[in-house]
């Protein structure tokens, strides 16, 4: 017996002593229905093949949507944890200026962001000393601000979460320094005898923020800062 021979029957055994091995692999599946065809000629249809081929496809497009699911309900989970983290740590102050040095530092850290700033529309700037030490973090915008900044001065109805990218003209409401290329834009409904508020996180990157993006659990952060906010004005 030849080399090549022994080599073909050595194969044959280990073969037929674990088939599942052979089955079991894709790549080795691919090259033998090649061979297949090949030895069938370029003028045989082989209709089982084409059907395989297809339910192969279909398979590898389930897998992608089974990763693609899996990758959502993970980066939905960090999210929903982020979210109470944040909400945690905001309520933690004892008084109204650390809230707003915590909302502004700390909970914008949590949440991922470069700038964060409270905004609150008064018919006069109120210097009071409740108010002190809060530059920088905090501003008293005249009435209509809010609105004004979330529509870009349209007649149309702001929504409560408004998510978009900043350009370069319009990144002042951060201050100085810092390059703000997208925004969320929180309004607080304070009550009905009260000028409403806006929290504005601003990230430096153009895709953090954009309004293709989901907005329930910024809402459900709103609707626990407008409480909170509430609690302290009152």
């Amino acid at each position: 017996m030849s080399e090549k021979s022994a080599m073909a029957e050595e194969l044959r055994k280990r073969i037929l002593k674990a088939p599942d091995a052979i089955l079991e692999d894709t790549d080795v599946m691919r090259a033998l229905a090649a061979a297949g065809d090949r030895a069938r000629g370029e003028n045989v249809v082989d209709m089982r093949g084409i059907a395989m081929d297809r339910l192969e496809a279909r398979l590898d497009r389930l897998e992608a949507t089974h990763q693609t699911v899996i990758s959502a309900a993970y980066e939905n989970l960090s999210g929903t944890n982020q979210i109470h983290r944040a909400i945690l740590t905001m309520m933690e102050p004892t008084d109204f200026v650390d809230f707003v040095k915590t909302l502004c530092g700390e909970v914008a850290h949590i949440l991922r962001v470069d700038r964060a700033r409270l905004i609150l529309e008064s018919h006069q700037d109120d210097g009071s000393p409740a108010l002190s030490g809060l530059d920088g973090v905090m501003m008293v915008g005249e009435p209509g601000f809010v609105r004004d900044y979330v529509t870009h001065g349209r007649d149309i109805s702001p929504r409560q979460i408004t998510l978009r990218s900043v350009h370069p003209e319009e990144g002042g409401l951060y201050g100085p320094n810092v390059h703000i290329q997208s925004e969320a834009c929180l309004i607080i409904d304070l009550g009905d005898e009260r000028l409403p508020g806006m929290l504005a996180l601003g990230s430096c990157d153009p895709d953090e923020f954009s309004p293709s993006q989901g907005t329930d659990l910024l809402s459900f952060f709103a609707s626990v800062l407008e409480l909170h906010m509430r609690h302290w004005l009152a």
